[in-house]
C-alpha cells in the first residue's frame, strides 16, 4: 500500500524561489478567474460590492476579485482556485499545488507593524492577537513603506504548509500610528460581528468560552433560570437589571481611576438593554442565556410554550403555523426547538405528529434527524462563543481612545 510522504521525509521548501514563483502563479490565477467562463459570476460579485459600498474603486475591485478567486463557492461547491489547480496545463508541481490550495485559508485583519525579520515584516493582527511573518510576491520593496508602529489592513495567505511565512494577497492599506485608537474601535466592531476570526487563537477562544460561562452563571444567579418568557417591556427591564448587575460586578474589581474611566466610556444600560429590531410588537419574548449560543431572543415563544403545555391547541392553525415557521426558519436555532421539548417532554410527540401529519413520529427516535434535515446549516457551523475577548494590545488602544474622548 502506498504511503504519503511525512513532513520529515520531504525536501526543504525553496523559500525564496517559492515567494518569487507565487507572483507568477497569482497572476495566472487572477487571469483564470477573470476568464469568460466566470465572467457572469464575477460581474455579479463586483456589482454587489458596488451596491454595498456605494462605489467601486481599484482597491475594492481588487479585494473582490481576490475573494472570488480564493473563497467564493461555485455551484458545485468548489472554488476558482481549486478549478485552476486541477485544470492547469502543464500540471503544477507538488509545492505549487500546496501553495495555491493553501491560499483558500485567508486572514483578513487589522495589523500593527512590529518590525522586520529575515527579509519579512512582522505584523500583529489585532483581531486574533497573533503575529504573522509576512512577505510579498512583488518583492521586499512592496513592504518597504511599513514602519514599526504603523497599522495596515490586508488579506494574508500562507506561502506553503511547511513554512511559517504568509503572503499579502491583494492590496495592503497603511495607516499612521496615530490612527491606532480609532482603528481599534472598528476592530472591536468587526470582532463582535465575526467571532470566527478568533478561531486561529485557541487561547482567545478559551477565554471567550470562559467569559460566556461566567455571564450565563450571573444570569442564572440573578433570575434562577436561563430562560425568561416575558412581554417586551418586562424583557427590557429584566435585561437592564442583568446588565446593571454585570456592570456593578465588573466595576467592583477595578480601582477608582479605572472605574471612573469605565463608567464614562462603556455603553449605557439603555444601549445594552435594547431589544433587537422587530421584537417590540411580539406578544411575548423568550430571552434565553444558552450555554453555547449566549443570549438569544425569540418572538412569540409564549404561544409555542402554551402549545407544548396543552397539545389540544394543535387544533388552532395559528399555533401550528408558528411552530412550522420556527422549524423552517434558518435563523431559528435548533436549540429553541429542543428547549420547548425539554420543558414539556411528555407532549412533544403529540405536537409534532399533528404538525408533520405523521402518526408514528417519535421525538426521541426522530427529533434530532428532523432538526438536522430542516436546519442543516446550523450543524455545519463551528460553535463559537457569543462573547469575543480582545487582546492586550487592542485593549490598550481602546483605553487610549477613551482617554482621548474624555
Amino acid at each position: 500500500m502506498a504511503q504519503s510522504d511525512s513532513p520529515q521525509s520531504l525536501p526543504p521548501v525553496d523559500l525564496e524561489g517559492l515567494v518569487a514563483r507565487s507572483g507568477d502563479l497569482k497572476s495566472e490565477l487572477v487571469a483564470f478567474a477573470q476568464s469568460p467562463r466566470f465572467a457572469r459570476r464575477l460581474d455579479a460579485r463586483l456589482a454587489e460590492t458596488e451596491d454595498r459600498l456605494g462605489f467601486l474603486d481599484e482597491g475594492s475591485a481588487i479585494a473582490t476579485i481576490d475573494h472570488f478567486a480564493l473563497q467564493h463557492r461555485l455551484a458545485d461547491g468548489s472554488t476558482v482556485v481549486e478549478r485552476f489547480v486541477s485544470q492547469r496545463r502543464p500540471p503544477l508541481t507538488r509545492d505549487e499545488r500546496a501553495t495555491l490550495l493553501g491560499w483558500r485559508d485567508v486572514i483578513e485583519g487589522l495589523f500593527e507593524v512590529r518590525g522586520g525579520d529575515r527579509g519579512a515584516v512582522l505584523l500583529h493582527n489585532l483581531l486574533d492577537d497573533l503575529v504573522y511573518r509576512v512577505r510579498s510576491n512583488l518583492g521586499p520593496r512592496a513592504l518597504s513603506k511599513l514602519r514599526k508602529g504603523m497599522f495596515a489592513t490586508a488579506r494574508l495567505v500562507p506561502l506553503h504548509p511547511r513554512t511559517d511565512v504568509w503572503l499579502v494577497s491583494g492590496n495592503l492599506t497603511t495607516y499612521p500610528a496615530d490612527d491606532g485608537p480609532e482603528l481599534a474601535q472598528a476592530a472591536t466592531q468587526t470582532l463582535s460581528a465575526n467571532p470566527q476570526l478568533l478561531r486561529r487563537n485557541p487561547e482567545m477562544l478559551r477565554k471567550g468560552w470562559e467569559m460566556q460561562a461566567e455571564a450565563r452563571a450571573d444570569f442564572i444567579a440573578l433570575f434562577g433560570t436561563d430562560i425568561l418568557v416575558l412581554d417586551p417591556g418586562e424583557a427590557r427591564d429584566q435585561l437592564r437589571e442583568y446588565h446593571q448587575h454585570r456592570q456593578d460586578k465588573a466595576l467592583a474589581e477595578l480601582d477608582d481611576r479605572a472605574t471612573a474611566e469605565a463608567r464614562s466610556s462603556g455603553p449605557s444600560l439603555d444601549e445594552l438593554s435594547t431589544l433587537p429590531e422587530g421584537l417590540l410588537d411580539a406578544d411575548t419574548i423568550a430571552v434565553i442565556c444558552d450555554e453555547t449560543e449566549g443570549i438569544c431572543y425569540y418572538a412569540d415563544f409564549g404561544r409555542l410554550d402554551a402549545l407544548f403545555t396543552d397539545p389540544a391547541l394543535v387544533g388552532d392553525r395559528a399555533h401550528l403555523a408558528l411552530l412550522r415557521d420556527y422549524l423552517n426558519d434558518d435563523s431559528v436555532s435548533p436549540m429553541v426547538i429542543r428547549r420547548l421539548v425539554q420543558r414539556h417532554p411528555a407532549n412533544a410527540d403529540a405536537v409534532f405528529r399533528s404538525l408533520l401529519r405523521k402518526p408514528a413520529f417519535s421525538w426521541e427516535r426522530d427529533g434530532e434527524e428532523l432538526l438536522r434535515r430542516r436546519k442543516k446549516s446550523h450543524y455545519d457551523r463551528e460553535p463559537l462563543p457569543s462573547i469575543t475577548p480582545v487582546g492586550t494590545r487592542l485593549a490598550e488602544l481602546l483605553r487610549s481612545q477613551r482617554r482621548h474622548k474624555a
